[in-house]
């Protein structure tokens, strides 16, 4: 035995998503595309943003940052999938298996978090709107995203407390193209039960809660536009509805994968390749093409960038 874990397994064998060469093609067309165009949207709206005085309120400064983390969610399991499509043999190291658990607990739940802080800045701007910037002020969005950060990276530190010690001696198989938590427990060369239904009731649990305290506040907003209809209800309908397109699919999946009961089923996989690769991309794509605001500072940003690279 050697390691700080007393492990003997250096490294895991990955066995993707499927063995079907043709598949494996499709996935890699599809993968990459889809990689290529979540970065560049997120790193587009990042950019108006940042650069566009009329993005400089509360829902786009978090809108900013779901784009931020989006980066990081596709960037996590998507690029070395992809890489591993190439390979026959998908081999992963103990520490790179380990950092993949922590980047996407610490991402996903940081995100989770801040679709709160979004709902609460929708239900001030609606239902309360004459309060609206001295409720929501730039400290207080501040404040919101370095507590879903904080929050987020605490709550990865304790999920892998959970695994870091624990004995791995054989087998070093993991049935699908990414490290998990309840898959590497089952791994663990000693009896996981207790630390399996810790995970379950982690994740699936403030997931679960997590989702429907968000959908009922999407609800009571949804009901506020509806009793105090008026000629600004369209555009908040409209905003609300891409707002909670986002948050089906973002906690769909993760719901369906902590709380199905058969964790090892092909369902999971494709439902984390979705969370990994499709809802990243399809975020910038609801909140550009659902919003006036952005596709106007989008085409301002095209604008300066191509001022700019005639000027250089």
């Amino acid at each position: 035995m050697e390691g700080g874990n007393h492990s003997a397994v250096s490294e895991f064998v990955l066995l993707g998503l499927t063995h079907s060469w043709e598949i494996q093609l499709v996935l890699l067309v599809f993968s990459s595309v889809l990689y290529v165009a979540s970065m560049t949207g997120n790193i587009l709206i990042m950019f108006s943003v940042t650069t566009d005085p009329h993005l400089h309120t509360p829902m786009y400064f978090l809108l900013a940052n779901l784009s931020f983390i989006d980066l990081g969610v596709c960037s996590t399991g998507c690029p070395r999938m992809i890489y591993d499509l190439f390979r026959q043999h998908k081999i992963i190291s103990f520490g790179g298996c380990i950092a993949q658990i922590f980047f996407i607990h610490f991402l996903g739940v940081t995100e989770m978090i801040l679709l709160i802080a979004m709902a609460i800045d929708r239900y001030v701007a609606i239902c309360k709107p004459l309060n609206y910037l001295t409720i929501m002020t730039s400290r207080k969005c501040i404040l919101f995203t370095a507590a879903a950060w904080a929050f987020g990276f605490s709550y990865s530190l304790f999920q892998l407390t959970l695994i870091v010690n624990l004995p791995f001696c054989g087998p070093n198989i993991v049935d699908s193209f990414y490290c998990d938590l309840p898959r590497l427990l089952r791994l663990a060369c000693t009896d996981t039960s207790r630390l399996q239904f810790i995970v379950f009731a982690n994740n699936g649990v403030i997931s679960v809660v997590s989702f429907f305290a968000l959908l009922i506040g999407y609800i009571v907003i949804l009901f506020t536009v509806w009793k105090h209809s008026s000629g600004g209800s369209h555009k908040a309908l409209s905003t609300l509805s891409a707002h909670i397109t986002v948050v089906l699919l973002v906690f769909v999946p993760i719901m369906f994968i902590y709380t199905s009961p058969h964790p090892n089923s092909q369902m999971d996989k494709f439902l984390a390749l979705s969370d990994a690769v499709l809802t990243p991309f399809l975020n910038p794509v609801i909140y550009t093409f659902r919003n006036k605001e952005m596709k106007t500072a989008i085409k301002r940003s095209f604008r300066r960038l191509v001022i700019f690279r005639k000027i250089s």
